[in-house]
């Protein structure tokens, strides 16, 4: 990626994983990720959604939030075995996340994966819209009403689904 490339010819991964949740003596572990690639010139294009395995419980709190279950996690890839898949979408892209400390933090268990630079969403909402009340991914979506057209796009997935706040991100 050449930071003197003019924006419109950019091209963008946005990524959003969902987590088994911290606790206490124990390492958060990513259970699903979701990455929707992105140009200004052609909006949404290809996507990758996957549940991965873990041998970690998902906590009750984290399960809440996204409803994953172990059952869903039965046959899912490790993310070790999903990765060049994964380096696949990100290479050469700038790499987007809303609130990206959770994205960094897990795509860090890949030594020399060398992505970036890196745009944080909730940073730039933060910046443009000081004014509003939330920043919260749905919230940001609801009001500038893109919840009806991310509907359309991922009819069967919902929040804090990887692949569905990947493309709200997006």
């Amino acid at each position: 990626m050449n930071p003197s490339t003019p924006i419109a010819d950019q091209r963008f991964a946005v990524i959003d994983f969902e987590s088994a949740g911290a606790s206490r003596g124990r390492t958060d572990v990513p259970v699903q990720v979701g990455i929707a690639l992105w140009s200004p010139e052609e909006g949404l294009g290809d996507s990758l959604c996957s549940f991965l395995s873990t041998d970690q419980k998902i906590t009750w709190a984290a399960r809440k939030v996204h409803g994953i279950s172990a059952e869903d996690l039965a046959e899912a890839p490790s993310l070790l075995s999903l990765w060049p898949e994964i380096r696949r979408f990100l290479a050469d892209r700038v790499v987007v996340a809303h609130g990206h400390g959770t994205e960094k933090r897990f795509l860090r268990a890949f030594p020399g994966h060398s992505f970036g630079p890196w745009i944080d969403t909730l940073s730039l909402a933060r910046a443009a819209w000081p004014t509003l009340p939330s920043f919260a991914l749905g919230d940001l979506c609801q009001h500038f009403d893109l919840v009806p057209r991310l509907d359309e796009i991922h009819p069967e997935r919902r929040w804090h689904d990887a692949l569905y706040d990947a493309s709200a991100s997006a």
